[in-house]
């Protein structure tokens, strides 16, 4: 089974910077896309970033110019690195590996982390 772990959120002041890593585990020999959602209380889980193995970014409007995705496609690791946090980045930030090939499938899905809580506040 695929599993995937946040680590790297935390408490901190606006403007300040943080950055999220994922790990995708579980005899993993291919992930198509890996990126992040995030979650405010009372809202939809909702697209951050995502980068496919090719290297090719999509950020959500909110965020461009602050965060950026990168991933480490020989280790399944992807990391996000938020700069200029502002309060309304507070949320539950979800790690997800889509279409990923395990053992001996290959799934057309997404898999999800446990999330990681971000607060930014002064």
């Amino acid at each position: 089974q695929v599993q995937l772990v946040e680590s790297g959120g935390g408490l901190v002041r606006p403007g300040e910077s943080l950055r999220l890593s994922c790990k995708a585990s579980g005899r993993i020999y291919s992930i198509d896309s890996m990126g992040w959602y995030r979650q405010a209380p009372g809202q939809q889980r909702a697209l951050v970033a995502t980068i496919d193995k090719r290297g090719l970014t999509n950020h959500a409007e909110s965020v461009r110019g602050r965060f950026t995705v990168s991933r480490d496609n020989a280790r399944f690791l992807v990391d996000l690195q938020m700069n200029s946090l502002r309060p309304e980045d507070t949320a539950v930030y979800f790690c997800l590996a889509r279409n990923v090939c395990y053992g001996s499938v290959c799934t057309n899905g997404d898999f999800w982390g446990q999330g990681t809580q971000v607060t930014v506040a002064s």
